[in-house]
């Protein structure tokens, strides 16, 4: 297993929430409802089974919390849950019936006028056009969907595409899916037409809904081309409905618009503004059972095909308000914005738990340093947003360009006025509670995160799960102390552990092992797409009846839980492991360097060696002493045999446009292995550049 020296790093609280802060939770009004003292004892209460009360501790918290955050049912269901056939399909909530679309928008649109006029969605593009959306228009525009899939022969069970750009008809088209019980089937819009041909394909979605294009960096990125490829490579599809967001219809006629460079279909191709504007805004939206499929979304698999991630209605209705609500204190005067594409699953579970919950949803198009790297902080402070989620390689990317804006006599990294630069003339005050999620932090980006954006006073809710799940199974509460890089513990209603090779608990001995859970929760999705049994391989194989997660986690003595990387990552040295997380961390360490990946490499020695991709600081120039500096400071942090066999130079690394380093492909195009699923890169170019580096 890796190093067990990572977490001296991290061994000191920097957090400690104040009294009133406490008192003012979504969480602690929940404790003091059912006599609940302290964190230990909630997660003990809803996630184990007690003495001397009937139901599980997991039952009774996934039953008592629809009724707590009022998620209705149309039907009352028979039972919490049926586990009979064994956790990995566990039938939750039987006998129910209901629809996430009555509980994020009709109910909302239909009471008194304050909350059927407040502000759902806010909407900022990347030229600077702002829109905001109350939830009596997006109860009639996803009403107009759900009327125009209908029109187009949809019934409950039947896929729908969402190729879109990020604008807001991405949530009505959401939630009309979900009205008239089709499956949503989110795909990434900066896809290239291999990825999204896979997806129509494996899902065959008969409507495919799209847009001209959407704006990144200032420049126009054509979709719908892509698309219409897609849908040749595919088939399935036979309505394609298209989304202006060039004003491409209404300059139709003028020769210099970006009209002409738009590809037209006439048997199958129509505009938003034809298919749906012209529909009814009344729709009864269907009851549906609790196990109705409800989404379909894709996680990358490193061979193959994109696994399909069946969710239902009721999983993705309880878990995503859930989380929201508690783990990130959502209060109806909130305005949450988490940095992710519909085609990812924090899209889906942003709008699903935050409008659940009534609350208001902020939603950004662009780049996140366009047309400067304050992008962020503006929105922040232009629109007073509350909780803001990032991924932690994003928040590298931001920091360090405030460390390049330093003056000359002050040393890059120092953690003065540097470190900064962009976020100086924006007021950060509005907000509340910060976030992250993907992959593990380094501490010093972690203590920039909290000291800097937060202002030292915002917790940072660092969350882990999937797209498997729809959810976290590591989300600290805000009431909680945090040590830097911590994902505090198990989530509410989630029975989780960390186990060693043979399946033991290790967590209370503070070891490294798996993270695994030990039952199921209500999202976690019933099977894959192509069948149960690639599902029961992926997760249910390594151990008996638990789902193996494939993260190395361990608790410290003080009760923190932290992740070290992705168990299958660990790079085995001569008989020691080491996380490339940690390999990395001591790069980035050093004040020459801006991004750094660890990748495993074959070795006729060793078994395996460490080989590490560089960004370097601009200004600093590439050189051999530079690359035995760097070896040395690795090895002086982590032990000789870490040292890198290798350190390459590179401009940058293939990324998601969350800004995800994807380190499997930078490993394939070292040692010429198959590259697997590459959907998900933003920047294919950067693959080349890899190989040059070489």
């Amino acid at each position: 297993m890796p190093s067990d020296t990572a977490l001296e790093d991290v061994d000191e609280i920097v957090h400690e929430p104040s009294e009133e802060f406490v008192e003012s939770t979504n969480v602690s009004e929940f404790m003091q409802s059912y006599d609940i003292d302290d964190y230990d004892e909630l997660v003990e209460r809803t996630t184990t089974d007690l003495e001397g009360v009937e139901a599980s501790g997991l039952e009774w918290f996934w039953d008592e919390v629809v009724d707590y955050l009022d998620i209705e049912f149309y039907e009352a269901y028979d039972t919490v849950r049926d586990d009979s056939e064994g956790p990995q399909f566990s039938d939750w909530y039987p006998g129910g019936k209901l629809n996430v679309a009555h509980n994020v928008v009709d109910r909302h649109a239909a009471v008194d006028a304050e909350r059927r006029n407040k502000v759902a969605t806010i909407w900022e593009g990347e030229d600077g056009e702002v829109r905001e959306v109350t939830y009596h228009e997006l109860h009639r525009q996803a009403n107009q969907v759900a009327n125009a899939l209908e029109a187009r022969g949809i019934e409950t069970g039947d896929t729908v595409g969402l190729y879109m750009p990020m604008v807001p008809e991405v949530v009505s088209i959401l939630y009309g899916c979900f009205k008239v019980g089709a499956i949503a089937v989110p795909i990434f819009s900066g896809f290239g037409v291999d990825a999204a041909a896979t997806r129509i394909d494996d899902s065959a979605c008969s409507v495919l809904f799209t847009g001209d294009g959407f704006y990144r960096r200032g420049d126009h990125v054509y979709l719908k081309g892509g698309a219409d490829d897609a849908i040749t490579q595919a088939g399935h599809v036979e309505h394609t409905i298209v989304f202006d967001r060039f004003g491409s219809t209404a300059a139709e006629e003028d020769a210099d618009s970006t009209a002409g460079e738009i590809p037209w279909d006439d048997d199958r191709d129509e505009w938003w503004a034809d298919a749906v504007e012209t529909q009814s805004d009344e729709y009864e939206t269907k009851s549906l059972p609790s196990s109705q499929e409800s989404m379909l979304l894709y996680s990358s698999g490193t061979t193959g095909k994109p696994k399909g991630i069946v969710h239902t209605h009721a999983g993705v209705g309880v878990q995503c308000p859930k989380e929201v609500y508690f783990g990130m204190d959502l209060k109806p005067s909130d305005r949450f914005f988490w940095v992710s594409d519909i085609g990812w699953m924090m899209g889906p579970w942003t709008l699903i738990g935050t409008h659940t919950v009534g609350g208001t949803v902020f939603m950004y198009e662009g780049a996140p340093d366009y047309p400067e790297p304050d992008r962020f902080w503006a929105m922040i402070d232009r629109h007073e947003l509350t909780q803001f989620g990032i991924s932690p390689t994003a928040i590298r990317a931001l920091r360090k360009h405030g460390e390049r804006q330093t003056t000359s006599d002050e040393p890059s990294g120092s953690g003065g006025a540097g470190d900064d630069q962009w976020l100086e003339g924006h007021d950060l005050s509005s907000l509340r509670l910060l976030g992250s999620t993907g992959e593990p932090w380094d501490p010093e980006s972690w203590q920039w995160f909290y000291e800097h954006v937060g202002n030292g006073e915002c917790p940072i809710i660092n969350i882990s799960g999937g797209t498997e799940i729809c959810g976290c199974f590591l989300m600290p509460m805000p009431t909680e102390p945090l040590k830097p890089c911590t994902l505090g513990g198990p989530g509410l209603g989630m029975d989780i552990d960390i186990v060693d090779a043979t399946g033991d608990s290790v967590r209370e001995a503070n070891e490294r092992g798996y993270l695994v859970a030990r039952d199921s929760c209500p999202s976690m999705t019933k099977s894959l797409w192509s069948g149960d049994e690639r599902y029961i391989a992926e997760y249910w194989s390594r151990f008996d009846d638990m789902w193996n997660h494939g993260d190395w986690a361990q608790k410290d003595a003080d009760g923190f839980w932290f992740l070290h990387g992705r168990a299958d990552d660990a790079l085995n040295v001569a008989g020691r492991k080491v996380g490339p997380a940690e390999v990395e961390g001591a790069l980035i360490d050093h004040e020459a360097v801006n991004q750094a990946a660890a990748i495993g490499a074959p070795d006729d020695t060793t078994g395996t060696a460490v080989v590490t991709y560089v960004i370097l600081e601009d200004g600093v120039e590439e050189s051999d002493d530079l690359r035995e500096e760097l070896r040395g400071q690795v090895g002086s942090e982590l032990g000789k045999p870490f040292r890198p066999r290798e350190v390459l130079f590179v401009d940058a690394f293939p990324k998601t446009q969350s800004g995800k380093i994807i380190r499997r492909a930078i490993e394939a195009t070292y040692t010429d292995e198959d590259l697997g699923d590459m959907s998900s890169i933003e920047n294919p170019e950067a693959l080349e550049a890899l190989e040059d580096a070489r």
